[in-house]
């Protein structure tokens, strides 16, 4: 056990390093969840089926190119690279192919074994027999309603009539065909009563001829005594049985047009060495494919275009904490401020004004009730005062029957002493006033 101490950086770097390495490309089905596009144009998502679920990326340069929208809940076929994400020590997929679930998975299989059978040299020129150049007796598997045999015998007919057919029927389409298949091919072998077999049928989609891409179907035709020509479908299908068997004819009837012996022995030939020719350059292509494979998946994961797509993403994922920070402080500073709001209402000056201003009511209410009061009051007494000085008014006094005499200069007389004989006097009454001449006088 070694005693280096890591850092988890360094660690996280050797686990990437690891990882890219053992899984440089893989092929998986799921479903998508979590689905996230964030403004840099890059697709960050979830894949997963019932039990597991593994964090997905794929960049804008290799999302531009699929042809539909992800959406969470739809089943999808991808290739991946798996890596590691290193700032938080994830592991991930990048995505870099993705289709819809079905007929790409079908594909995708096709793919696998494919690798896997040309790695194991099914496909190898070495490994094929030479197909005779004149067949006496030829077995054709294929079903016995279908139209690929009629083609055949057709075909068959016309160059070659001589040319003795044993059919070994058998379902070509569904579950069942494929141990169907592998079970006509051992008992031709068996039987060793035929020079060559034509596995053949009519066109279809990759699914009506996927009996046809199965391990146990390429195995069978590999393990045959006899050489085996396959003619499967149209022209543009292609399938594991071309690439393990002996020949490959493009359609049924192109097939009975090589078999029936009717062209020269160097066309025979040549058609022979062109299989071989194709099936060797199938082989080197799968191989060189593979090696670009290989060479890709290192380059890429030393490539600048990585780490950029690293910090790419750790800026996509700073970006969604950072809007997450902003809505929760934005609903904290509004939550406060509506705190604040309220306070200041209750402080706000309008409120002080209508509360003043109902004191301002109040105050003058006392003081309009209490100046009424008090003018009431002063009110009683003068009345009291006014009586009682009314008691000692000279006015009462003249009310009463006497006068006031007065000289000319208006001096009121109080002593008979003040006037003289002859003199004129005002004597003021209750009611009006007389003028009276002084013709007596006496001091008694």
């Amino acid at each position: 056990m070694s005693n280096q101490i890591l850092t988890v950086s360094a660690l996280n770097r050797q686990l990437k390093a690891a990882l890219e390495q053992q899984w440089s490309r893989v092929w998986l089905s799921g479903e998508i969840s979590n689905f996230a596009s964030p403004g840099s144009g890059h697709w960050y998502f979830t894949l997963k089926d019932e039990r597991s679920q593994l964090r997905c990326a794929m960049f804008r340069g290799r999302n531009s190119r699929v042809g539909f929208r992800p959406e969470n809940g739809m089943q999808v076929l991808v290739r991946a690279n798996v890596t590691l994400y290193e700032p938080r020590g994830d592991m991930q997929l990048l995505i870099d192919s993705m289709q819809p679930a079905g007929d790409g998975l079908l594909k995708q299989q096709f793919e696998q074994l494919k690798m896997q059978l040309a790695g194991e040299g099914l496909f190898a020129s070495g490994a094929k027999q030479a197909i005779p150049s004149h067949i006496e007796r030829l077995g054709v598997i294929t079903s016995p309603t279908g139209a690929a045999i009629h083609d055949v015998l057709s075909v068959l007919q016309r160059r070659n009539p001589s040319l003795e057919v044993i059919i070994y029927p058998t379902l070509v389409q569904g579950r069942e065909a494929t141990p169907a298949i592998c079970r006509a091919i051992e008992i031709a072998n068996q039987r060793d009563e035929v020079d060559c077999l034509l596995l053949t049928r009519g066109g279809g989609s990759l699914e009506d001829l996927w009996c046809f891409n199965e391990e146990a179907v390429a195995r069978a035709i590999f393990d045959s005594y006899l050489p085996i020509v396959s003619a499967v479908g149209h022209e543009v299908d292609v399938t594991i049985a071309d690439f393990v068997a002996d020949l490959r004819a493009p359609t049924p009837s192109a097939a009975a047009e090589q078999l029936s012996g009717d062209n020269s022995h160097q066309r025979r030939e040549i058609a022979n060495l062109q299989g071989r020719l194709q099936s060797a350059l199938s082989q080197q292509l799968h191989q060189q494919q593979a090696r670009l494979n290989l060479l890709e998946s290192r380059l890429q994961a030393s490539h600048p275009k990585r780490q950029l797509q690293t910090l790419s993403q750790r800026l996509d994922e700073a970006e969604l904490k950072l809007n997450y920070q902003m809505e929760k402080q934005l609903g904290s500073a509004s939550q406060q401020l509506q705190q604040l709001a309220m306070r200041l209402q209750g402080v706000h000056p309008s409120r002080q004004i209508e509360s003043g201003q109902q004191q301002l009511n109040s105050l003058n209410g006392r003081l309009l009730q209490g100046m009424k009061q008090l003018q009431q009051s002063k009110h009683q007494q003068l009345a009291s005062q006014a009586q009682a000085l009314n008691a000692i008014s000279p006015l009462a006094v003249l009310g009463r029957g006497y006068s006031i005499l007065q000289n000319q200069q208006g001096v009121a007389l109080t002593s008979a002493e003040q006037v003289a004989l002859g003199d004129e006097l005002t004597a003021r009454l209750h009611q009006g006033q007389l003028t009276v001449t002084v013709t007596h006088q006496s001091n008694d």
